[in-house]
């Protein structure tokens, strides 16, 4: 599995949640991850709105924060298990 001298993964379907956390993430889903924050963010303010909105608004804005949370945590336990000689574009 991953060690603090090892960080390369061998098989990402043995690790736990924790270690697939704590792994390197790709890139693709680094920025899908940010996308998944700002959407949970989006949703929470203006379900924490202190003014009357209508209750479309504010069901969209619900369905809006857990998305944004559910493609945040699909985003983080993605692994990254190319080795670290490789460059982004594939070449050595």
């Amino acid at each position: 599995m991953v060690s603090e001298s090892n960080p390369i993964i061998n098989n990402p379907n043995e690790m736990s949640i924790v270690e697939r956390v704590k792994a390197p993430t790709p890139r693709f889903f680094k920025t899908l991850r940010t996308i998944g924050i700002l959407l949970a963010a989006v949703g929470g303010t203006i379900l924490a709105a202190p003014v009357a909105l209508p209750a479309a608004v504010v069901t969209v804005a619900g369905y809006v924060a857990v998305a944004g949370g559910v493609i945040t945590a699909v985003s983080q336990t993605a692994v990254d298990n190319t080795d670290s000689k490789t460059n982004e574009d594939g070449t050595s």
